[in-house]
């Protein structure tokens, strides 16, 4: 199949985000991708890979409900990497109501995610909840497409491992969050309780919702005051300020500690 087949030309106006949300559907690229796209039930569509690709993953063509042969122009029209790995999946979305996700009891670990406008930091952010072990993460507000070829390849697959929500509304997600029984803390370089002791004074354990803002400005002075606490990373160089993905690393790790050792008294 060539890059000016049918399929493929509907395939490719992925890369558009009103495409993509119209159809509910968006590009994997890469075998991590495509693995990780698998491993959700009914998420790929169709799968397609270059005759190279084909032999060298035996395995994810034996788990694909499609797999469409292509030449590498094809395939390279739909890739953004500089040098394409011969994969690419048509997935559907894989976002979920924050009320669904909220249906089963109160989630230990939550991250919030209020105008996050980067595709790299979206992705790395997503890729770091998952590695805290994380119950979800919600892009609210204007946060960038999920979606975006680059925030799927930033997530290293891991957008397919932790369930996730799309909310309009930065403040509605949070006081749905709040009577969903969780404490929202809010990462704030001007947060009034200290990372180290909320860790030491118990904070951490309680279930918890982080609210992180976008990477220029922060969080808007009237969503932080939706907070339980308002929270500060200890800076003990003489950095300015961490970026978000750091921080939420910092943050997100300090939980996780801490709910894990609570754990086990």
């Amino acid at each position: 199949m060539t890059k000016t087949s049918g399929r493929v030309k509907t395939a490719r106006k992925l890369a558009r985000r009103a495409f993509r949300a119209e159809h509910r559907e968006f590009l994997a690229d890469g075998p991590k991708a495509v693995e990780g796209a698998l491993s959700v039930p009914g998420c790929v569509v169709e799968v397609f890979a270059t005759p190279a690709a084909t032999a060298t993953y035996a395995d994810l063509r034996a788990a694909a409900p499609a797999w469409t042969l292509v030449d590498e122009a094809a395939l390279a029209s739909l890739s953004e990497a500089v040098h394409p790995q011969g994969v690419v999946g048509r997935c559907r979305f894989v976002d979920r109501p924050l009320d669904h996700l909220l249906a089963h009891g109160t989630p230990p670990l939550v991250v919030v995610c209020a105008d996050v406008r980067d595709p790299g930091n979206a992705g790395t952010v997503i890729r770091t909840a998952d590695a805290a072990g994380a119950d979800a993460v919600v892009l609210a507000g204007s946060s960038v497409d999920a979606y975006n070829a680059k925030t799927v390849r930033a997530t290293v697959g891991s957008l397919f491992h932790v369930p996730l929500a799309v909310e309009p509304d930065p403040a509605a997600a949070v006081g749905r969050l709040r009577a969903a029984g969780l404490t929202v803390l809010a990462a704030d370089g001007a947060g009034e309780v200290d990372l180290d002791d909320a860790a030491d004074d118990g904070l951490l354990t309680r279930p918890t919702a982080w609210l992180f803002g976008n990477e220029a400005w922060g969080l808007p002075a009237e969503l932080a005051a939706l907070a339980d606490h308002r929270v500060a990373i200890p800076i003990h160089g003489r950095a300015e300020s961490l970026n978000l993905s750091t921080a939420a690393a910092v943050c997100l790790y300090a939980s996780a500690r801490a709910q894990r050792s609570r754990a086990r008294t």
